[in-house]
């Protein structure tokens, strides 16, 4: 059982996803909000770093973005040139020039920026200009992938790219026939703004959240959205009217006293979730430590003492905390790199248990993950795809 809880209220909209029950997904948005992630903008190059093979560019933030040089270079590895050359080659200062956002500011860090352009539709993901088709590595029936690449290529014009999304699974040649126009159309409508635009000058903004969680979180697999605002709950029901015809009977809306998020228990799991310290249900807990570059989970066993020797005890911890660390991850919205510190194992065998847990715990997650491994020192490295 699926469920999409949104609370509305004037200062704050937020948005649980709950499986069986369980809080995996939580977003907000106030309503003076700026989507920055995703957002395209006429760009203006302030200074080149040769030595970093980099540049900022002004965008009108606060700070001024990064731009690496891999982000200049042709996004299709087979169109760059074998040896890389200098920045300086390609990028001078005053010049302007169109990037996306790929990465929020964070700290005393701008955002960074990417010449290569993608832009998100319900089915796919467009590239204007990738020339190559992907597809979502969560869609592994190897005759889907096939079909799904062939009716790319039947519809791709020269020089364009796509990725499969995972709900694309099943979808009609119609069906992403008609995302990608609507993409393609959308891209051209942000290259007639960039014709006149002055730098720094935001071309395009990603959708706010109810029409994103539309797009991006209502899968087939989702049971029921609940609402409690009644212009709200009209909106999302004409979006998804559009979008999902035989979702009439799913979208509910809610008007009793008890507060929606307390109905549901999500007030309950986010106080909880959001500490520095998590307790899991068997005694153990997680201590959760982020900073600018990385994040640190350290695994211990608490309360919980086993019932027949030490290894079963902390293999008995270590699989709990590696299956509920990604839920963590999602709904704490945590990106990059992530080093998990589990509690000492002898057996290659418990590793491996391990490992398998949070292996098959990640793929619940529409973000790209991936276990990268042990290091020497026993700790597990992970990473999470940035925004």
């Amino acid at each position: 059982m699926k469920q999409l809880i949104i609370h509305c209220a004037p200062e704050l909209t937020q948005a649980a996803l709950l499986e069986e029950g369980r809080l995996v997904e939580y977003d907000s948005q106030y309503p003076l909000d700026s989507q920055r992630a995703g957002s395209i903008y006429m760009g203006r190059i302030v200074n080149v770093l040769p030595g970093m093979q980099a540049a900022f560019v002004d965008i009108g933030l606060a700070k001024n973005a990064f731009l690496y040089i891999d982000d200049l270079l042709p996004v299709h590895l087979d169109k760059q040139p074998k040896i890389k050359p200098s920045i300086t080659e390609l990028a001078e200062a005053g010049q302007q020039l169109m990037v996306q956002v790929s990465k929020d500011p964070q700290g005393t860090k701008g955002a960074r920026v990417t010449t290569h352009i993608s832009i998100p539709g319900r089915w796919i993901v467009y590239m204007p200009g990738a020339d190559y088709i992907a597809i979502s590595r969560k869609i592994d029936l190897e005759a889907e992938r096939q079909r799904l690449k062939q009716l790319a290529e039947g519809n791709l014009l020269p020089g364009e790219g796509v990725i499969l999304r995972t709900g694309s699974i099943g979808q009609s040649e119609e069906a992403i026939r008609d995302d990608l126009q609507n993409l393609r159309d959308l891209w051209q409508t942000i290259q007639s703004k960039a014709h006149g635009a002055e730098a720094p000058e935001q071309l395009y903004q990603d959708l706010d959240l109810l029409p994103r969680l539309a797009r991006d979180v209502i899968t087939s697999d989702v049971n029921e959205v609940w609402l409690n605002e009644v212009k709200v709950f009209e909106e999302m029901r004409q979006l998804l009217r559009k979008q999902h015809p035989s979702w009439r009977g799913r979208i509910a809306f809610y008007d009793r006293k008890i507060p929606l998020f307390d109905q549901f228990g999500v007030t309950e799991q986010l106080n909880l979730s959001f500490r520095r310290k998590i307790w899991l249900p068997s005694g153990g807990y997680l201590i959760i430590d982020q900073t600018e570059a990385l994040t640190v989970i350290d695994v211990n066993t608490g309360r919980y003492t086993g019932s027949i020797d030490l290894e079963q005890t902390v293999t008995d911890i270590n699989r709990e905390a590696a299956s509920e660390i990604p839920r963590l991850l999602r709904l704490r919205n945590i990106r990059g790199i992530i080093i998990v510190d589990f509690i000492d194992m002898t057996s290659e065998a418990n590793r491996a248990a391990v490992m398998e847990n949070i292996t098959q715990a990640v793929r619940k997650d529409r973000s790209k993950t991936i276990i990268v491994g042990w290091t020497k020192l026993g700790l597990l490295e992970m990473t999470r795809k940035r925004k």
